[in-house]
């Protein structure tokens, strides 16, 4: 059995509850939201040449590892990272640093996880979670920030998913802190976390991200249907509601746990503003959740006419005002 104790907790999405909950175990106290944050988890991308099973790709936060590694940067955490060719090598290693006494943070894919539900076990690879020891028959413990409480994972289900084929393939990426700092100035790091999260949703020059992504994709959902056909159309918005609301937190529940941040981090450097920002942000959640309710009823085609994917391209260019108008604020605020 293992002797880790480590302290499982529930979160909103795998890889900022993976940093929480691993930071935490190692003597910093931070929650998710703060996590998020400092790791300036917010974004939008569309992508449509990444396609996956054929469907153009959204993105609703950043590329995945970034809110590890940008939180350890700017808290002062030493962190390692390793990759690995080869099956055996990456499960030895794990072992090795579990019988340490370390808990790890790994990749791996959603579809080889016995312990889902059949109904969420599909192909995505860059799924958050921690092992933190092994049981008397050899199972792996796993604390997964998705599961309301610890789980257990056979060794060839967790090779198959720590090294599923696929974009992005996970190649048994492994990370764990090996240094903590004495002690943590929230405000540097809040203030670094926030001007990136403006620059990301802002001043990416490319049109494909940030507000200016939100544009861009809401124009092709209104010529999906003449672009692709009818039965396209409804996939690539279905991948686009999938996104949104399945991976992780997607991109309503993102801006809810931005705006958590947001009123957390006026707490803790006495700005008022970032409370007020935070609620701005949670009503332009509160957006997201509407298109994503009508783009549902547009797949299932309750009322799947051209007119009502002009009217979804509407709803996702009225989001992109909104942020926009947030962002600029938020940018403004004086630390």
């Amino acid at each position: 059995m293992s002797n880790i104790d480590f302290r499982h907790s529930q979160s909103a999405h795998c890889e900022s509850g993976v940093v929480s909950s691993l930071f935490r175990h190692h003597g910093l106290e931070i929650s998710e939201p703060m996590a998020f944050g400092i790791g300036a988890g917010i974004f939008f991308g569309h992508l449509p040449f990444v396609k996956v099973n054929g469907v153009p790709g959204t993105t609703y936060r950043i590329f995945p590892g970034a809110i590890f590694n940008k939180a350890s940067q700017r808290l002062g955490v030493t962190v390692r990272s390793e990759s690995f060719r080869n099956v055996e090598r990456a499960m030895e290693a794990l072992d090795e640093k579990i019988a340490q006494g370390t808990p790890v943070g790994l990749l791996s894919s959603v579809y080889y996880l016995p312990y889902f539900p059949p109904a969420y076990r599909f192909h995505f690879n860059a799924h958050n979670l921690v092992v933190y020891g092994k049981s008397e028959e050899g199972n792996y413990l796993v604390s997964d920030p998705i599961m309301d409480v610890a789980t257990e994972i056979d060794p060839e289900s967790l090779a198959q998913a720590r090294f599923a084929k696929g974009f992005p393939e996970p190649k048994g990426k492994m990370y764990y802190p090996v240094s903590m700092p004495d002690s943590v100035s929230w405000e540097t790091p809040i203030k670094q976390g926030i001007e990136q999260a403006c620059h990301y949703m802002l001043k990416i020059p490319v049109p494909l991200f940030g507000v200016k992504g939100m544009r861009f994709l809401a124009k092709r959902i209104q010529r999906y249907p003449e672009k692709v056909g009818e039965r396209k159309a409804g996939l690539f918005l279905g991948n686009v509601i999938r996104m949104q609301e399945e991976i992780g937190t997607g991109g309503a529940g993102f801006r809810f746990m931005y705006a958590a941040f947001l009123q957390e981090a006026a707490l803790k450097l006495n700005k008022p503003e970032l409370s007020r920002l935070g609620a701005e942000l949670t009503s332009v959640g509160d957006l997201w959740r509407n298109f994503a309710f009508q783009a549902g009823r547009v797949c299932k085609s309750r009322a799947g006419d051209t007119g009502s994917y002009q009217e979804l391209g509407e709803m996702m260019i009225q989001c992109s005002a909104a942020e926009e108008v947030l962002f600029r604020k938020l940018a403004q605020v004086k630390f």
